[in-house]
């Protein structure tokens, strides 16, 4: 049988293009995409050519959280030069390809997003083929660039007007920390470019990224309040495991061996955490081809919002060897070391004045068993920190000095435990019995229950609410809601910041005389919760200096310090500072016994004891 021969007819070219047009875009992730389509322009790069994944493999997992349906924002912490912008590069080219849509990047200054266009994203579009021919060129300018069907709008956070209005699907800000903070006449950059995305909300996309300044900064706060947060493992070469990273693993030489700090980095090596093993710089490209990121931490099981953390340790363009020089050229020098902990930890800065810890108060046990008084004992105060599903309190005792020490605490399920519990009878070892004198309960949560409460119980209890613009350690004020049970009762504020540099002082103090003490066995919880604040100094944008206490870690439980602290305030309304001229009064209004009149013979029996 003859088979059938068919002609080749030619397309012709306009139908060619309206097929090309037509055809649904090929079903590609961002990282998928770039691999395929990205050139990296010889102006920007020292490695011209196509983009390669396996240069950065990091980085492969938050591009692709890009074709993640569920995910509506990507946080990206991190050091210098690491890639976050190529990420931005990647996606834009992915959108512009793949999925057109409106879409805004916004840079710290107008300057620096023109600059931008000019050196990184113009020449990215030039050097691809497949941006190239959908870029309208002369249609556009430096801050807003024209495809056949979309735009690109270049802003800087520093220019209001350009954040506002067009709606916008994708977002991109970069370096977020440099953006300035609200004015009185307008929000942050931050909240105006996410107002453009409305229209959008049921599949918009956000990608935030920075290196991190201070803790209170834009990126570590969103990284902090983000659904889920991932790190980056690798694989140890010898064992196996998977680990993270981190700065303290990298070892050098001592000092003592007579080399010099620059010396000492160049034999700078890596120690696995599980296995002791030594890696060094030729460990780590296969390392970072088989890392994965993964979940340290994780809200909900529907998360929106998506939190990636990295430091330099991970960058395939720097040595162990040069992460230890830099260490040791600055950590003498506190304003080079802020830049060590941003720019290559990718760490927020914190200026430690003073912290605690859990091993701190265990050192503080003393023989005295849990619900007993200690012998010094003349008074005794409770704090109760109230939270929405519980109440945690704590009982302490307190003698001549501020020496005090921790009789009982625990977690009560409503305001009846906690009467009970402060009506206890506690004794010291001679017997003398005391009751709670005062309790402190804070009133800010739970506002009326507390006041009706205390109103009830006002032979022992107050209310109390924290506030730190006092001069003072505490202010005595009055409830003057209406229609209160306690209206007319003593509000008491508290400046918990004041308390905790002084119970953090008196913590380290030595057991005895002034000490802060704690029973016999205590709890590690306890521990942990009054130790769970540092204070730290922060710098503003505006360069002032402010020092507070704040959480070590995110979401860390402080409760037990609070109670403290309302315990320490309800001493000082007490008296407790004037424990000991009280002893010292008594002493003195003691009558003194008369002198005792003797004859002229007693002198002579005295002289003459033995005469018996």
């Amino acid at each position: 049988m003859r088979k059938r021969r068919f002609k080749a007819y030619r397309v012709p070219a306009y139908i060619h293009d309206a097929l090309q047009t037509l055809k649904p875009p090929e079903d590609l992730t961002v990282s998928q995409w770039s691999e395929r389509f990205r050139v990296l322009d010889e102006r920007s790069t020292n490695m011209p050519g196509r983009w390669r994944n396996s240069v950065t493999p990091y980085l492969v997992g938050i591009m692709d959280e890009f074709n993640r349906w569920e995910t509506e924002e990507i946080i990206f912490a991190k050091p210098t030069q690491v890639g976050g912008t190529e990420i931005i590069l990647n996606a834009l080219g992915y959108i512009v390809d793949q999925d057109p849509a409106p879409t805004m990047v916004v840079y710290p200054t107008d300057t620096l997003a023109e600059s931008t266009s000019d050196n990184r994203i113009q020449p990215t579009i030039e050097a691809s083929p497949e941006l190239r021919r959908r870029w309208l060129k002369k249609a556009s300018t430096k801050t807003e660039l024209q495809f056949d069907s979309m735009y690109i709008a270049l802003a800087g956070s520093n220019s209001p007007s350009g954040l506002a209005s067009k709606p916008i699907r994708y977002l991109f800000l970069d370096e977020v920390d440099k953006y300035p903070a609200a004015s009185k006449k307008e929000a942050d950059p931050i909240s105006l470019a996410r107002e453009r995305t409305k229209t959008f909300v049921s599949n918009r996309k956000i990608y935030m990224c920075s290196t991190p300044t201070l803790r209170s900064g834009h990126i570590w706060k969103a990284k902090e309040a983000a659904d889920v947060e991932k790190h980056y493992f690798v694989p140890c070469p010898h064992c196996g495991k998977y680990i993270e990273l981190k700065f303290a693993q990298i070892k050098w030489p001592e000092k003592d061996t007579g080399m010099t700090d620059a010396d000492r980095a160049e034999f700078a090596t890596y120690v696995c955490q599980e296995c002791g093993g030594v890696i060094t710089d030729r460990h780590k490209p296969a390392m970072l081809r088989n890392g994965q990121w993964r979940n340290v931490r994780e809200n909900t099981r529907f998360s929106r919002t998506v939190a990636f953390w990295i430091n330099t340790l991970y960058s395939p363009f720097t040595r162990f060897s040069e992460i230890a020089k830099e260490f040791l050229k600055d950590k003498d020098d506190p304003d080079a070391l802020h830049n060590f902990v941003n720019s290559w930890l990718g760490e927020p800065w914190e200026d430690t004045k003073l912290t605690t810890s859990a091993d701190l108060v265990r050192d503080r046990q003393t023989e005295t068993e849990m619900f007993d008084l200690p012998p010094w004992t003349k008074m005794v105060t409770g704090g109760v920190d109230v939270q929405e599903n519980c109440l945690y309190w704590t009982i302490r005792a307190w003698g001549d000095y501020l020496t005090s020490q921790n009789v009982a605490h625990g977690q009560a399920l409503n305001l009846t435990e906690v009467q009970n519990i402060m009506n206890l009878e506690f004794k010291r070892p001679d017997g003398q019995p005391f009751l709670v004198d005062l309790t402190l309960i804070d009133s800010g949560d739970q506002t009326d229950e507390i006041y009706d409460f205390c109103a009830q119980n006002a032979d022992w209890a107050l209310p109390c609410k924290g506030s730190d613009t006092m001069l003072s350690h505490y202010r005595l004020s009055t409830v003057n809601k209406a229609g209160s049970k306690a209206y007319g009762m003593t509000l008491v504020l508290v400046d918990g910041g004041k308390y905790k540099d002084t119970i953090a002082s008196r913590m380290r103090k030595p057991n005895g005389q002034g000490s802060w003490m704690v029973y016999k066995g205590v709890d590690l919880d306890y521990c942990e919760q009054v130790t769970a604040e540092q204070k730290v100094t922060e710098r503003s944008s505006n360069g002032t200096e402010r020092t507070r206490w704040v959480p070590k870690s995110s979401h860390a439980a402080n409760h037990y310090l609070d109670c403290e602290v309302y315990c320490m305030a309800a001493a000082d309304i007490l008296g407790v500072r004037q424990l000991f001229l009280r002893q010292e009064n008594q002493e003195a209004s003691k009558p003194k016994p008369e002198p005792q009149t003797n004859g002229p013979e007693a002198g002579w029996i005295s002289q003459n004891e033995s005469w018996i």
